[in-house]
């Protein structure tokens, strides 16, 4: 069997857009990809429903990690039902030499849920080092982000806080139809000659 995989869900080491897998691989993807069990030992729970033991599903995702199929595994934070009503991306203007240790600072701070480093573009968009900041309203976000301005001796960096004004719908990559395939198809994807 092969799995089509979508090009952004490719690690950048993956040259292929075909992934041999074989069935249980498949079936671990299918099972892990709304999401892990909300429980103490979630790869236990995924294991059970699959025939495999807990140590036997870690095992393969950190295979198929490594084969470049999933490329990470994170947490989706559904912040408004927990009452974080604002949140705020605050991109930073770091001189390139100074963004992986303001990173890690930025990642210490228990209010930062992300934190990355993207490609500046320009005059237009200067900035190299984004980090997420929620709180329940947009006065704690702008407090919490004073306080570590102060904290970290941040005043002359150059920064932006966009707060955001919709929540749109987050999930996880998409490997496979989560609705059977139409007849004439495999996984989604039109067989060919």
């Amino acid at each position: 069997m092969e799995l089509k995989l979508p090009r952004h869900a490719l690690n950048a080491s993956s040259q292929a857009a075909r992934v041999p897998l074989g069935t249980r691989d498949l079936e671990l993807v299918a099972a892990i990809q709304d999401g892990l069990p909300l429980c103490p030992r979630p790869y236990a729970a995924v294991g059970r429903r699959l025939g495999m033991t807990e140590a036997e599903v870690m095992d393969r995702l950190a295979a198929l990690q490594r084969q470049g199929v999933i490329h990470r595994l994170g947490v989706i934070v559904r912040h408004r039902a927990l009452g974080y009503r604002a949140n705020a991306m605050v991109v930073w203007d770091v001189p390139d030499e100074e963004v992986g240790e303001l990173g890690r600072l930025f990642a210490q701070q228990p209010f930062i849920t992300l934190c990355y480093r993207r490609p500046r573009r320009g005059r237009a968009w200067p900035y190299n080092l984004f980090c997420m900041i929620h709180g329940r309203d947009r006065a704690e976000v702008r407090r919490r982000l004073g306080d570590m301005i102060r904290t970290l001796g941040l005043e002359d960096l150059p920064h932006a806080v966009l707060f955001s004004r919709r929540c749109f719908k987050q999930c996880g990559a998409r490997y496979l139809p989560t609705e059977p395939a139409p007849a004439g198809t495999r996984h989604g994807h039109a067989r060919t000659g």
